[in-house]
């Protein structure tokens, strides 16, 4: 079973991605795609932040600097993460075990899934606690 704070995280990541993605679109009427994607991108870890503050962790009364640093490291974090896991098995395991089509995207998606659990305890135990 899943735990009910994990399922709230993940609601709220899933809430944040949708921010960042739609965002973007609105960013991109007055924006260059590329600034449009940096804007967007600081809108979803802006929603996450808040909701993982105050509705997963419910930790909005702390002192929020220190938060919002640790907040960011964690998720720096889970970017190398995901590019370290995705280059890794795309480019060396996967294929190593003759695994050829596709491997760009199974290295990406795991590369994507093992963060979410990093990310959850991080920001648990580090970043709200």
């Amino acid at each position: 079973m899943i735990a009910p704070q994990f399922l709230r995280f993940l609601v709220a990541g899933g809430i944040a991605a949708g921010a960042n993605f739609g965002s973007r679109f609105v960013f991109s009427i007055f924006f260059a795609y590329g600034v449009a994607v940096f804007f967007a991108y600081l809108v979803g870890m802006l929603i996450a932040f808040l909701l993982m503050r105050g509705h997963v962790f419910n930790a909005s009364q702390g002192p929020l600097a220190p938060q919002v640093t640790k907040f960011v490291g964690v998720n720096l974090l889970a970017v190398l993460q995901t590019l370290a896991i995705s280059l890794l098995l795309a480019r060396w395991a996967l294929p190593s075990v003759g695994i050829q089509d596709h491997a760009e995207a199974l290295g990406h998606l795991v590369g994507v899934v093992v963060p979410v659990v990093t990310s959850y305890f991080g920001h648990k135990f580090l970043t709200f606690r």
